[in-house]
């Protein structure tokens, strides 16, 4: 058995052992209790050592994925469903159960639709040493709580971060959060109350919706153009309702990696001052920022704004460190309900992103990101029109495609992603009345893999080559 190993890749080499078995059961269609070859036998014929096989077998007895006997003899497990369970690897991101949409997936199916960087590209070496370094210098930030408005060493670096986006602000304004999303359950707590209405773009933030909805707010939705949301619209809406709050991606758009044209967001800030209500503008894709890009916060809005972003997406989904900047009165209030619901962040976390942040260590990585999502956009579109799919928009930057398959139906493509291994983030999972859409969330990231590759050509015109040609880069 060939897993195909690669010794020059970032992945280590245990997680490769484990993708490769993974792979050879998923498309080889192995019955649960066929014996595995021995860990001799798969360690001699890719030159591996023992003790690596065997660490690979052991994580995927813990997965679930195989069971173990006596004498280190190893057997395909019944599947979660067989044994009673629920299962958590459907054909798509959306369907699958709880924890299952964040976590890998037994078999190691291709998430082509997730909003987050694959572990291989992410540089656990420069996390570690900050780690390290905090814990052996800043015993504070191991043993105690944080601040109610966020670490003060953290809140000084965020505020030099944004006077360089030209976002105008004070230290005393800005409030770290465990992420973005705690950021906007802070804000719904804060500024709503069960029975009044948002505008939320359409499509768009599937968390946004759900917890909107879990808060008891009404949501009216405006369609997400390439410009922003459609004006036409939304003023439509605003001639019939009195909506508190407007939700708005400005940059890099999730999903269809659009950004808010100038035009746009002068009169959202005109129609927000007219009509008395908030922008609450999301920017967690804002780092990958590498052209002229318009911020409704970097316009003058007399405290129309609140500004919402994190370094999820782009340095750790595990240290869960968000912030959002608002006005004084605002963040008052705020803090009060992060102190009553949560007692405040994490003290190490902020501290060890505050180092990140200091020494200089994230603005490399970040440029180094942006060049990298930049190469793959760019193969990425160029394969989608060879394939003659459809394109909602050429991103300028960001890491989402929005595009449908030129030919076939929903069926077809749902039959060929589940025999390829890709789970797909179907347009239905970015809409508030969760409508069934052709449009699909393609992560470039994971763009090149040869199963996206393979899925984008069987979705495309009979015959065509240009699929196989590009992946001679592979």
């Amino acid at each position: 058995m060939d897993l195909g190993i690669d010794r020059q890749a970032l992945v280590p080499v245990v997680q490769q052992i484990v993708s490769g078995l993974a792979a050879w059961i998923r498309e080889s269609g192995v019955s649960p209790g066929t014996r595995l070859p021995s860990v001799r036998q798969l360690a001699h014929e890719n030159l591996l050592s023992q003790s690596s096989v065997i660490e690979a077998f052991e994580r995927m007895v813990a997965q679930g994925v195989l069971v173990s006997r006596q004498g280190a003899v190893f057997f395909v497990a019944q599947p979660p469903a067989e044994r009673g369970l629920s299962s958590e690897n459907q054909w798509y991101e959306g369907a699958e159960s709880g924890w299952g949409a964040f976590v890998d997936n037994q078999l190691g199916e291709l998430k082509l639709g997730c909003g987050w960087l694959p572990d291989s590209w992410r540089e656990s070496a420069d996390i570690s040493y900050a780690i390290r370094e905090v814990t052996r210098t800043d015993t504070a930030a191991v043993f105690n709580y944080s601040t109610p408005l966020g670490l003060p060493a953290l809140r000084e670096q965020l505020l030099k971060r944004l006077t360089h986006i030209h976002v105008a602000t004070r230290v005393e304004h800005i409030l770290t959060t465990q992420g973005a999303s705690h950021a906007q359950d802070l804000l719904i707590r804060t500024l709503l109350k069960a029975g009044d209405t948002v505008v939320v773009e359409s499509p768009g933030y599937g968390n946004l919706y759900r917890l909107l909805a879990f808060h008891g707010v009404k949501l009216l939705e405006v369609p997400r153009t390439r410009g922003g949301p459609g004006l036409a619209a939304l003023e439509a809406l605003l001639r019939g309702h009195r909506p508190k709050c407007l939700f708005i991606n400005s940059l890099y758009h999730n999903p269809t990696g659009t950004s808010l044209s100038p035009s746009v967001a002068e009169r959202l800030l005109q129609l927000a001052h007219s009509q008395d209500f908030f922008i609450v503008e999301e920017d967690v894709y804002g780092d990958l920022q590498h052209a002229t890009c318009t911020r409704l916060s970097a316009l003058p809005h007399e405290d129309r704004v609140i500004y919402i972003s994190s370094f999820s997406k782009t340095l750790s989904s595990a240290l869960r460190v968000g912030y959002l900047t608002a006005s004084g009165a605002v963040i008052a209030q705020l803090v009060k309900v992060k102190t009553l619901t949560g007692i405040g962040t994490s003290r190490f976390a902020e501290a060890v992103v505050a180092a990140l942040l200091a020494n200089g260590t994230y603005r490399k990585w970040v440029q180094r990101l942006r060049r990298r999502l930049g190469t793959e956009m760019a193969m990425t579109l160029q394969v989608l029109e060879d394939e003659e799919w459809e394109v909602f928009a050429v991103p300028a930057g960001g890491m989402f495609v929005w595009a449908r398959p030129g030919v076939g139906d929903r069926s077809t493509l749902q039959a060929r992603a589940r025999r390829l291994g890709v789970l797909l983030s179907p347009g239905a999972l970015f809409s508030p009345t969760g409508e069934h859409s052709d449009w699909l969330r393609i992560n470039v990231a994971y763009a090149a893999d040869q199963r996206a590759l393979a899925l984008f050509k069987a979705m495309g015109p009979a015959g065509s080559t240009s699929t196989i040609l590009k992946t001679t880069r592979m």
